[in-house]
Parts: C-alpha cells; sequence; structure tokens
C-alpha cells in the first residue's frame, strides 16, 4: 500500500478535511472569545450557540444542556466529581462496573478513599454487566450509577435502555451517567427516551480535532463546580476553550449524523468482513466480545494464540498498518489487559490481543492486505513462540 493503514481509530481518528475548514476561520479572523457590548464578541456568541444546538440535536437533548469541555476525559471529570459532590449529603454509595473506562474507574477510586462506598459490577464472557447484580446493589444511599456505553476494549454495548428501567424503578433518584466516547456517532442516542442524565463524548473519536468534547447534563442536575475561574466559554470548564475546535467539532457531527445510517452501515460491513477474513485465514483465534450488533460497528478485538500483541503490533506497523493490542487507553506497560481479564480470559489470551477499530475511511482493499500481512507475520511468530510448539 502506498500509504499507512491507519486501523486504531479508538484511540482517535483523522480530522475530516471539512472539519479543518471550518476551524481555519477562528485561527484567521474570528480570534475573539464571546464579549458583551462588541460586535465581534457578540458574533462569537451567536456561532458557539449554533454549534450546541448542533451537539443537542444530535442526542436530542437541548442546547443549554451542551457544555463543551476540553475533551471526553474532561466532561467525565465534570460530571461525576460535579454530581457527587453536589450531591453527597443525599447519599455516598456508587455504582460502577469492572469493565469500564478508566475515567470512571479512577472517579470511583478517587471517591472510594474519600469516604464513599463504591459497588464494582462483574461483567460475563462478552463483556456485559450484571443487570441482577445492579438490582441488588441499590441501596437507600445509592446516588450515582455510570457506565461505559461502547467499551473500549472490546466494543460492547452496554444495553443503556435495560440499565435504565431498572434506576427508574428506585424509590429515590439516583443520577445515570453514560461515557459515550466511543458510542457517540456509533449507535443512536435519545437522551429522553433513555432517561439518561449525565453524558460525556469527544470530537476526535468522530473525525473531529483533539482538545475538544462536550457534556451533557439533563435540566434539572445540580453540578458542583470543579474547576473555579472565570466563566470565558462555560461555567463548568471554566477559562479558555478554543472557539475553532468548537466549530470543528460541529462540523464532524454535522458530518456524521447527516448519513448516520450510510457510515455506519460502512462500518458494520467493514468490521464484519474483517473478522470473517481473519477466522478464515488465521487458525488459534479467539474474538473478545460479542458478534453482530451487541457490539460497536467500528470495533474487533481478537487474541491471536501463543504470541504477544506487541510483537504482532510491531510488526505490522512496520507494514505500514497501524492497530492497538489490548486497551490503548489503559497502560503503557506489558501488563494484562484489566477488561479482558475481567471478562475470563487469561494472562496469555489478554497479552494476545489486537484491537482493530475502523472509521469511514477505511476500505475493502485496505482490509484484504492487513490480513494478508497478519496471517504472515502470526505464522512466523508462531515459528518462533514456545508456547505454540508444545500445544502442538
Amino acid at each position: 500500500m502506498k500509504k499507512p493503514i491507519y486501523l486504531n481509530n479508538c484511540l482517535t481518528s483523522k480530522p475530516a478535511p471539512e472539519v479543518i475548514e471550518a476551524m481555519l476561520p477562528y485561527w484567521q479572523e474570528k480570534f475573539y472569545f464571546p464579549e458583551n457590548f462588541m460586535s465581534q464578541g457578540t458574533q462569537i456568541e451567536s456561532d458557539i450557540e449554533k454549534y450546541k444546538q448542533v451537539v443537542a440535536d444530535s442526542i436530542n437533548a437541548k442546547p443549554d444542556e451542551i457544555h463543551f469541555t476540553t475533551g471526553g476525559t474532561s466532561a467525565n471529570n465534570l460530571a461525576i466529581k460535579g454530581y457527587l459532590m453536589a450531591n453527597s449529603h443525599k447519599g455516598n454509595h456508587i455504582i460502577c462496573s469492572r469493565v469500564d473506562y478508566p475515567d470512571l474507574l479512577t472517579n470511583a477510586a478517587f471517591f472510594e478513599k474519600s469516604g464513599f462506598e463504591v459497588t464494582y459490577l462483574d461483567a460475563d464472557e462478552e463483556g456485559f454487566i450484571d443487570l441482577k447484580q445492579l438490582q441488588q446493589a441499590i441501596k437507600p444511599e445509592t446516588i450515582m450509577f455510570m457506565t461505559t456505553w461502547a467499551n473500549h476494549t472490546t466494543g460492547t454495548l452496554q444495553p443503556i435502555e435495560q440499565i435504565s428501567k431498572i434506576l427508574q424503578k428506585a424509590d429515590h433518584k439516583i443520577a445515570f451517567h453514560v461515557d459515550a466516547g466511543q458510542a457517540y456517532g456509533k449507535v443512536p442516542i435519545n437522551v429522553e427516551e433513555m432517561k439518561i442524565d449525565l453524558l460525556s463524548v469527544s470530537a476526535h473519536k468522530i473525525h473531529g480535532p483533539v482538545g475538544i468534547g462536550a457534556m451533557y447534563v439533563r435540566q434539572g442536575i445540580k453540578l458542583a463546580p470543579t474547576k473555579h475561574g472565570i466563566n470565558r466559554i462555560d461555567e463548568y470548564e471554566t477559562g479558555g476553550i478554543n472557539i475553532g475546535l468548537i466549530a470543528g467539532f460541529a462540523k464532524a457531527v454535522e458530518l456524521n449524523f447527516s448519513n448516520f445510517n450510510e457510515n455506519n452501515a460502512k462500518l458494520r460491513q467493514l468490521s464484519d468482513y474483517l473478522l470473517k477474513k481473519i477466522e478464515a485465514t488465521i487458525p488459534y483465534t479467539l474474538l473478545n466480545g460479542p458478534r453482530g450488533d451487541k457490539r460497536a460497528p467500528h470495533n474487533v478485538n481478537i487474541s491471536f494464540r501463543y504470541i504477544e500483541g506487541e510483537a504482532i503490533m510491531m510488526m505490522l506497523d512496520a507494514a505500514g498498518i497501524i492497530v492497538a493490542t489490548g486497551s490503548a487507553c489503559f497502560s503503557k506497560g506489558l501488563s494484562p489487559n484489566y477488561i479482558l481479564m475481567a471478562i475470563g480470559r487469561n494472562h496469555e489470551e489478554s497479552h494476545g490481543s489486537m484491537k482493530f477499530t475502523l472509521s469511514r475511511y477505511n476500505t475493502k482493499e485496505e482490509i484484504d492486505y492487513t490480513v494478508e500481512k497478519l496471517a504472515e507475520i502470526v505464522s512466523e511468530l508462531r515459528k518462533r513462540s514456545p508456547l505454540y510448539k508444545e500445544e502442538k
């Protein structure tokens, strides 16, 4: 192939050309912050409101429920910390799961050390949380349940509507926070119908720019400020936020959602094709997570038995193919992936996992070339593996 094949869109994605074009004016002539009594500042304020509407429409929210942040991690922190700090007088019990994104787990650990009680739900072999365990975990002191909609490692799509119904049946308010970083733009999101209270999204996962995201806060939900400073753009994400990035984010949303079904049908077709071709070509493979529409359309995570994922990744990189091993978001070390261990994989299966995440810019020809090179690499590495020889 003449150019690198990028299959690590879970980590970040290529900004669309239209996104870059939409941002340029704000770095050239429209570099102002919103400000009263100035025509330029008033225009920027109007632009921001327009961009809030674009994001709000994509999840069936109101514009004043959208708060721009410096990314998905910031949105998660503002939502979780803000809600728990503002509502700790109502209870001190949080529920999440062992397969959640690090943003959620590190916040849970922070509050656990601060005196909160945290219940960590188990997950089954496909990565779905135990709904019966969720029902049993709810107590009068429970004030928040948080979950990762599309798992960043396995692509597992948690049953948000079923979870919401369980929370609604409680005899008191339990805030429902959803990290939708990997789900946004990949599955339909309707915060009204699903009764979601807090939700985080990130632009650079949907061909927008890095450094901008959004937090949805349902009307009536109270958050405490966790960042103190001047309110230039948003009362929660105080200080300066790059207006150009907001414009790029809105353009990425427009592009994604104007062709939502077409984009995701292509992703599903490509990922199914990739999985089928790998399983038909390379023996001793293990799919991590569910098949079909129970997983995010862009994610394929496979363990290649008897060999290390890091070695596969580096050899693919030498062939011009960019992928991830395990969870690119969790560790830069060689620890086994915590998600895969939580769903019952052993150390060898975890270390041998590869994650391929696709975008609308990928092609079938790229998949063919990737599997061809992958088969050669796996065959070569297995020849050197003592585990493979012993098993044979």
